[in-house]
């Protein structure tokens, strides 16, 4: 017996069942949504579910929180098709519900699994996000549907045109809350939920529940039912589902001592998150240049692409998934047993969300955090958030690569040696017992094993197996020394305002090497923030938050540095205007510098 829980998604927790022919009729649901869910194999709600879908049936404003793979579309999805069932529809045109989500990777995965839960009521359900032409989107929404699923800058831009009314919208929903805000969404966020009616329901799901979380759901849900589901702990007295480790790293040496780490460990199948494409690229390279199986996942590929990828890994013809967190948002693999941080995520939110793929329904999982000096006050957040300290380990020696690799090898000629003795048929017909033998009228038979050794490993080594990697030591939490401090500060990067990193006022600075700068026609005098246009790029092009590099706001118009390669994709995306503060406002390339 099944448990649902996100489509496409089937991670199955330890829950407990009830076993009756269909627990989903209990909660209320419509017989042709029991009929669908029963053709699908599932039978019995998770936990977010059950105490969800009640409440959301009889109309009540929800606040949820549960972790991510726990079933939150469903406990969403099908109360809002229930309550759709019992309307009276006639010829309305304009949408009974909205979800908002994101990234447009989440967003199709929610209609998908909307389209397919009302797939017996003839639910008419459309996804809308950034980069995709937006004239089949008009001409649906003018044909009339039931349910929209969209990223907020297009849900906006749509608003905008006319062509999405909120004036009959009955239940409106954000999914991953908390990860819209993190995107700089807050504002498109409270501009959608203000034009909706006052009577409608309210949905807001998250997996974490900061401050900023609560005061919108003080602001715009209605004496909500607050549901939370607690991540499983484990029993007394038994280890961890998720080991988590952290290894401290001279950020120039950081990829060659995840190579090191990875070949130790021998993941069964793991995620490498980076922050850039750019990283995503370098790291996938190095990884396979040691011989390791791993391929690249991010926003500039197709999605028949990273389909692909992802099959491939779930199948096992590759180990290493290497992505940034956009492109692998809503990944569910369960054969997955190691997370990796290429680069400590500034969010602890995001730590969560990440490690949070592995030791799943009793699996044990490992989670691997690789941590620069000037990054430790990131772990330090993390650490806080999750309630207690990530052990830290040395980072493998060129002496503890050479002796697990012997280690293997033993290993693999001891059971070579098995199963020679168990069917030794070929033994005199293949030639090499006589060829050893003939070099035993020579050598020393220890000296000949040792030489077939070496001669088996040549070329399966990299340069950088002979590099000593320098020992960082953590420095004790608010006791960083100078070297820490001068590392904080090289790592801040991100959004500077006005131009040089000294202060407004001093004219635009070079883009750095590798990057390009477009020119945005809106700046402070439209109260136009740096997260806006974080917010706006990465829901209407291929870009990443992390992609997006100095932002200079000036008076009438902005700066934004972005990687020279996505240039034409983003302005082809954008088609030369976005939409910022409710208004629109034109991209170019900037001039001074292109």
């Amino acid at each position: 017996m099944n448990t649902l829980l996100d489509l496409p998604e089937n991670d199955q927790n330890d829950f407990t069942e009830d076993h009756t022919p269909n627990a989903f009729s209990a909660l209320g649901l419509d017989p042709r949504l029991v009929e669908v869910l029963d053709e699908l194999g599932y039978e019995t709600p998770s936990p977010i579910q059950a105490e969800s879908i009640p409440s959301l049936i009889g109309g009540r404003d929800l606040l949820g929180q549960a972790a991510t793979g726990t079933g939150k579309t469903a406990a969403f999805a099908l109360p809002m098709l229930q309550r759709l069932t019992e309307t009276d529809r006639g010829d309305e045109r304009r949408p009974f519900g909205v979800v908002l989500a994101p990234t447009r990777e989440l967003a199709m995965q929610v209609g998908e699994a909307i389209g397919r839960y009302g797939s017996k009521l003839g639910t008419r359900v459309l996804t809308v996000y950034g980069g995709a032409p937006i004239g089949p989107q008009l001409g649906t929404l003018k044909r009339g549907v039931d349910v929209v699923v969209a990223t907020p800058g297009r849900a906006i831009d749509l608003m905008n045109r006319g062509a999405l009314s909120l004036d009959a919208l009955e239940v409106v929903v954000l999914d991953e809350a908390d990860e819209m805000l993190d995107m700089g969404f807050a504002e498109d966020i409270e501009t959608i939920l203000q034009a909706t009616p006052a009577e409608r329901q309210a949905v807001l799901f998250s997996a974490t529940m900061p401050r900023r979380i609560e005061t919108l759901a003080r602001e715009y849900l209605r004496g909500p039912v607050t549901v939370r589901i607690a991540r499983e702990e484990s029993p007394a007295g038994e280890a961890p589902r998720v080991r988590q480790t952290a290894y401290m790293v001279p950020r120039t040496h950081t990829t060659t001592a995840l190579g090191r780490i990875l070949e130790l460990e021998r993941p069964t199948a793991a995620i490498v998150f980076c922050r850039t494409r750019a990283d995503v690229d370098a790291v996938t390279e190095t990884l396979t240049g040691r011989g390791l199986r791993a391929e690249a996942l991010h926003g500039g590929m197709d999605q028949e692409h990273r389909t692909r990828v992802v099959e491939r890994l779930r199948n096992g013809r590759t180990d290493l998934l290497v992505a940034t967190d956009v492109a692998a948002r809503g990944l569910d693999i369960e054969q997955l047993s190691h997370v990796v941080n290429h680069d400590v995520p500034k969010s602890p939110e995001a730590y969560v969300h990440r490690i949070g793929r592995v030791g799943r329904a009793g699996r044990e999982g490992v989670a691997i955090t690789l941590v620069p000096s000037g990054a430790i006050r990131h772990l330090r957040n993390i650490e806080r958030l999750i309630g207690k300290s990530v052990p830290i380990a040395p980072v493998p020696t060129v002496a503890d690569l050479h002796a697990a690799r012997l280690e293997r090898t033993r290993v693999q000629l001891r059971e070579q040696l098995v199963a020679d003795l168990r069917t030794d048929a070929d033994a005199e017909t293949d030639g090499v017992l006589a060829m050893v033998e003939s070099l035993g009228d020579e050598f020393d038979p220890m000296d000949i094993a040792a030489a077939a050794v070496r001669l088996a490993r040549t070329g399966t080594t990299s340069a950088d197996d002979e590099i000593d990697i320098p020992t960082l030591n953590a420095p004790r939490e608010g006791r960083g020394g100078p070297r820490d401090r001068a590392g904080d500060r090289g790592d801040r990067g991100g959004f500077r305002e006005g131009g040089r990193p000294g202060g407004r006022g001093q004219g635009p600075r070079p883009p750095k090497e590798g990057a390009t700068r477009l020119f945005v026609s809106a700046g402070r005098a439209a109260g136009v923030r740096p997260q806006d246009i974080v917010g706006a790029l990465a829901n209407e092009s291929r870009l990443s938050g992390r992609d997006i590099g100095a932002i200079q706001i000036h008076e009438r118009h902005s700066l934004v540095e972005i990687p020279e390669h996505a240039a034409d994709d983003v302005l082809r995306s954008l088609r030369g205007v976005t939409t910022l503060k409710g208004r629109r406002a034109n991209v170019r390339l900037d001039r001074a510098i292109n």
